[in-house]
């Protein structure tokens, strides 16, 4: 038994004595032993492992003095009789005791059954991830982040930010974001306007919470960020579906019906279009005439390589009708999960204790990294890299479109870590997108951005940010070759 569930833990990233612990506490934990149950010797465990007495011999001390098990003079080691957590007399579970119901009637809500956006869980295996919204591990400045996070680690840091902050941000945090972050997009606003969040999808979460109901009228642009239009949904808003042009979100009828509208105005979600100055007027000036509020989710806007870029709609905001998403995750880190919400202070007060409720307040000690990231100015240096890199990426999968699949019509993009592409008429991005996963291609079909899609859609998301340079060339080939094999192309 033991050396089969020792397998169990050899994958794992970490040293033999960690490894040999965490088996330990699984085993002891899943109740492969008993409660005062003797455990195996040190002898005996190392030699069904086939590791070093010694490291076993360590591993069950430091159990033992971790109170996870009970060392007895001349008897060798114990299972604690009293699990930890478990209140007298409780007994275990039976497998055949009767559960509490029927879940199906019990569950009021199912986001599961909610279109996503789904990536292949091997992606980083595939050779030709043209996949969005994942980094390039190649990319990342590993010795300036890890700097960052020892500093958060000296014991003036960890005083600062271990102790419970109930609904406080990491003041640090804050002052980079008030006096870095935002000025760059020129936003200029009180430090009580900003809200630290898990992330742009957590702000949108929020603002569901405290402003909409099943009155609400919520506009989104279509195709757009499907994650959004299901947290709207969600709260049984009054989700509507706005048109988008080669300049962003189209004003109109529609937008006029709006209470709120959720717009990416920096690089649209997913066309990548960025919104010309004067359609960014014209949508203010509709807002106004019809008090629609405007939740402008700041997409990428770090990623721009075409000039310089356009101001952030809140920065044209004269009358506090634009509320602010930005996010660190997009460039820096996305499984770092931080951004930021900019809100009138009255709006902020009560997203806080919403926040409270849910998270209490995000991580305090990624945040604190962050602010050093900021501060020393490795975050400037690390877009400005990611802004090079991405515009070569960018030109060359353009050229490889071009010369091997040019029934594919990429969206023109002045920005951004991928490009929305038109297939040929009748294409199913779909069934191409399993297709090219069977060859290592990783690509995202379309449809998911629509809320109603067409029962062939035959647009996609072809993303650079993930896939080295040397390898866009030959991905498109395939999904050339595939293409060809579809019926699609040229021979």
């Amino acid at each position: 038994m033991w050396r089969r569930l020792f397998r169990r833990f050899e994958d794992r990233n970490s040293t033999l004595q960690n490894r040999l612990q965490d088996m330990v506490v699984h085993a002891l934990a899943a109740g492969f032993i008993a409660p005062g149950a003797p455990l195996p010797s040190s002898r005996s465990l190392a030699l069904a492992l086939g590791i070093s007495r010694t490291t076993v011999t360590l591993v069950l001390q430091t159990l033992c003095d971790k109170g996870l098990i009970q060392a007895r003079a001349r008897s060798g080691y114990f299972a604690d009789a009293a699990p930890a957590g478990a209140p007298p007399g409780a007994v275990a579970r039976s497998s055949k005791a009767p559960d509490a119901g029927d879940w199906d009637a019990r569950i009021k809500q199912r986001p599961s059954g909610q279109r996503n956006i789904r990536k292949p869980l091997d992606w980083q295996q595939q050779p030709y991830p043209f996949i969005y919204g994942q980094w390039d591990v190649g990319l990342f400045p590993f010795r300036d982040w890890r700097s960052c996070v020892l500093e958060s680690l000296q014991a003036q840091s960890v005083r600062r930010w271990a102790v419970d902050h109930i609904d406080r941000d990491e003041e640090s945090l804050v002052t980079q974001i008030h006096g870095r972050l935002l000025p760059a997009r020129g936003i200029w606003v009180e430090r009580d306007d900003i809200l630290v969040t898990n992330g742009a999808q957590h702000a949108s979460y929020l603002l569901a919470s405290v402003l909409m109901d099943s009155s609400t009228r919520i506009g989104i642009e279509d195709p757009g960020y499907p994650d959004a239009r299901n947290v709207f949904a969600l709260r049984d808003a009054q989700v509507l579906a706005l048109p988008v042009d080669a300049d962003g979100l189209v004003p109109g009828p529609a937008l006029a019906q709006c209470d709120y509208v959720y717009l990416t105005p920096s690089h649209q979600c997913p066309t990548t279009v960025t919104m010309s100055l004067e359609r960014r007027m014209a949508v203010l000036e509709q807002a106004r005439a019809h008090d629609i509020v405007l939740l402008e989710d700041d997409h990428e806007s770090e990623l721009n390589f075409a000039g310089r870029p356009t101001p952030a709609l809140k920065s044209l905001d004269v009358d506090a009708r634009v509320l602010y998403l930005g996010s660190l995750s997009k460039t820096l880190a996305h499984g770092l999960r931080l951004g930021y919400l900019v809100a009138p202070a009255p709006l902020v007060r009560e997203l806080r204790a919403m926040r409270r409720l849910m998270t209490r307040h995000v991580s305090t000690n990624n945040q604190q990294a962050a602010a050093s990231f900021i501060a020393h100015g490795f975050h400037e240096a690390y877009v400005r890299r990611l802004n090079a890199a991405y515009k070569e990426r960018a030109r060359v999968l353009i050229a490889a479109l071009a010369l091997h699949a040019p029934s594919l019509q990429p969206m023109p993009a002045r920005g951004g870590s991928a490009l929305w592409v038109q297939g040929p008429p009748g294409l199913d991005t779909a069934a191409l997108a399993a297709r090219l996963l069977a060859r290592g291609v990783v690509i995202e079909p379309g449809a998911v951005f629509y809320a109603d899609p067409p029962q062939r859609c035959s647009q996609m998301r072809i993303g650079y940010s993930s896939i080295g340079l040397d390898r866009i060339e030959a991905g498109v080939r395939l999904i050339a070759a595939e293409l060809l094999e579809m019926g699609f192309g040229r021979a």
